[in-house]
């Protein structure tokens, strides 16, 4: 489905020659030379109008930007007619007039200025470039703004006590205030975001709600505190009996063949050089634990396919990094997701693991959290305000925002849930009862399809 817009055609224009009385080209030549003008001569505070009432080149209208540092026309995709990459100079720290900055990276793909705006906000780094799935279904325009701090939009040192939700809504902010004026002020714009990305989707709106006219936020969380206890409820009731001890057996046999699961990750450490921060007793503790919530939020093997005690170590192995996500916990990974830990300990909040099944199995006694991964030489304290401001935000202020989950994605544990006020000011939570964490709106049946693109355009002001 598209929206299909209708541009007016040039009209043709008939030309009316007249003939002059020569008395009157004399008089209409005084009139023109001694305009101001004409003569160079202007009258005080007045602007010489501009060359052009529009400025037509897209190039053009981006580099007029305050602070864009660079414009970089990239070769076009999907369905844009022009992709760029543009440079903002952002503020390390948004509350000093005096603060040093760095550089952060947006992607923009153009269609026509008379278009609706997605603004993707990016959890993470941006990772693709072609157009997402609400500006495919609206021939819109996409901004993707690149999350502070998130390789390579950061300064040389990261200053981690700037890395807040506060600074980063605020750096999104900026990017689409300046956009909005020099490049599409007569659009309407729509953010929306994927996992962190949708949590950075609520936060934003929570905090600059007239950037946009609405907001689809993507199977995001919004905890409440730093490890969630309704992950926990969720791993324990999600699925069927059934599905749930295959789980836990395959978990159970994982940690009874430690001693060759250890053997065979000292041999893949050996032959791809992977590092890990914990020793690899610990790490493979960890990715056990990480088993459950990753096969539920992914869905990506059937049950069918969870190994039995047949299987070697190696496969063994291989299966649970598959599931578990090898570089989730490898130094290379955790280096790379810094910015998430550090967000994740401090404001947005994640999980930890319940043990108790396991008592037999583990020698550590100190609960398995994700403190490790906090940046060297700082000490993380969480504060779960700012959450707490965003789902007081989405229950009595929020207006137009759809929240897309999977019934089975682990993450959706801790999804919006909105109250009766909150739904009567054209709010809805969407969810796919047999969907995981890449439920999308094309993963819905036609019904809900051409229910939620009924509801963009009427958003957008689009119903004929």
């Amino acid at each position: 489905m598209k929206l299909s817009k209708e541009r007016s055609a040039n009209t043709n224009k008939m030309v009316l020659k007249k003939t002059i009385p020569f008395s009157t080209f004399f008089l209409f030549l005084a009139l023109v030379f001694l305009t101001p003008a004409c003569t160079g001569i202007k009258k005080t505070g007045e602007t010489p109008p501009p060359a052009s009432i529009e400025i037509r080149d897209l190039s053009a209208r981006l580099k007029a930007i305050p602070g864009i540092s660079r414009v970089v026309q990239k070769e076009r995709n999907s369905i844009f007619e022009k992709n760029m990459e543009l440079w903002f100079e952002q503020a390390i720290d948004h509350k000093n007039p005096e603060s040093p900055v760095f550089q952060q990276r947006v992607l923009l793909g153009h269609i026509a200025y008379d278009a609706p705006v997605i603004v993707e906000i990016q959890g993470y780094n941006i990772n693709q470039n072609t157009a997402g799935e609400l500006a495919t279904l609206l021939d819109a325009n996409e901004i993707r703004i690149e999350h502070r701090f998130f390789d390579p939009s950061k300064p040389d040192t990261i200053p981690w006590e700037h890395l807040t939700v506060w600074q980063a809504a605020t750096d999104q902010h900026l990017v689409i205030k300046k956009i909005k004026k020099y490049v599409y002020p007569n659009a309407k714009f729509v953010s929306t975001g994927i996992s962190k990305g949708g949590q950075c989707t609520m936060i934003h709106r929570s905090l600059y709600p007239d950037d946009v006219v609405a907001s689809v936020p993507y199977v995001a969380p919004l905890n409440f505190s730093r490890e969630d206890p309704r992950i926990y409820e969720f791993l324990r009731t999600v699925g069927t009996a059934a599905q749930r001890q295959q789980i836990l057996d395959f978990q159970k046999l994982c940690f009874q063949r430690k001693a060759g699961l250890i053997k065979s990750l000292a041999q893949l450490q050996k032959e791809k050089t992977y590092e890990w921060d914990l020793d690899l007793a610990t790490i493979i503790d960890y990715y056990i634990l990480e088993y459950s919530f990753a096969f539920w939020q992914w869905g990506a093997v059937p049950f069918e396919k969870i190994p039995g005690s047949e299987i070697s170590d190696k496969d063994l192995l291989s299966h649970l990094l598959k599931v578990s996500g090898l570089h989730f916990f490898e130094a290379a990974g955790v280096e790379a997701l810094r910015p998430f830990f550090w967000a994740a300990l401090t404001e947005i909040g994640m999980y930890g693991y319940e043990t108790t099944d396991f008592a037999e199995y583990l020698d550590r006694k100190d609960p398995y959290l994700f403190d490790f991964t906090a940046p060297a030489n700082t000490q993380p304290s969480y504060d779960p305000t700012a959450m707490k401001k965003v789902n007081d935000f989405i229950q009595n202020e929020a207006k137009q925002m759809l929240f897309i989950y999977g019934g089975l994605d682990t993450w959706g544990a801790t999804g919006v849930v909105l109250s009766e006020a909150a739904k009567g000011r054209d709010n809805h939570v969407l969810t796919l009862a047999d969907g995981h964490h890449e439920t999308r709106i094309a993963s819905f049946g036609e019904v809900e399809r051409e229910w939620v693109y009924a509801l963009l355009r009427e958003w957008l002001g689009l119903v004929e």
